[in-house]
């Protein structure tokens, strides 16, 4: 783990380029590019079974659908008003145990590799459209507001609930696609349970 947290913080062209465009809401074809050759990185490895090598490779991969989950970093070149963003975070690691994860939506898990640019993309278009709220919610009449004074009702849990769930799930539709690409084994993935509403 110390080793994938290493790799997915060394900066590298895809990463810094992936930086950029979360503040224009646009993956550009360059920055894919950079990213694809991340990942190509990765497959090289693990189809030479250097599986060590390869696993911290692609470990590394979930820092691209992470950021591009987070409604924080895709709030655009205005930003947040100072503190915003720092209240937000507090918010939602002391929520943690609050929040369910859940997959969101099942087919991202059979993405194929080649599919992977576009869901990117949707990523990071549902992180815009989320972002306003933390600015509504977390500064108001001039102020920022302590995230202590929230709860579960308010919008910003909504939010990084949802948030929360998408990285989850978007980390491991990552990872599926290219370890498919690899040629590694899914056959013994359990299949994920639905669970549906009930009245009452």
């Amino acid at each position: 783990e110390r080793e994938i947290q290493e790799e997915a913080h060394r900066a590298s062209p895809g990463v810094q380029s992936l930086w950029t465009d979360l503040a224009g809401g646009r993956l550009q074809a360059a920055t894919l590019a950079a990213l694809d050759a991340q990942a190509a990185e990765a497959l090289a490895l693990l189809r030479e079974q250097r599986v060590s090598e390869g696993v911290v490779k692609l470990g590394a991969l979930y820092r691209i659908p992470a950021d591009l989950s987070d409604p924080v970093l895709g709030a655009g070149p205005e930003g947040y008003p100072s503190g915003v963003v720092r209240e937000f975070y507090a918010f939602v690691a002391a929520s943690l145990d609050k929040i369910p994860v859940v997959l969101d939506g099942t087919r991202s898990l059979e993405l194929l590799a080649r599919g992977l640019s576009g869901y990117w993309q949707v990523l990071l278009d549902r992180s815009r459209l989320d972002a306003p709220v933390i600015r509504t919610e977390l500064f108001q009449d001039g102020r920022v507001v302590d995230h202590r004074t929230l709860d579960y009702r308010s919008p910003v849990f909504g939010v990084g609930s949802l948030a929360y769930s998408r990285a989850v799930t978007a980390i491991a539709a990552t990872w599926l696609a290219l370890w498919r690409e690899a040629h590694g084994d899914v056959t013994r993935m359990a299949a994920p349970r639905q669970v549906r509403p009930r009245d009452g």
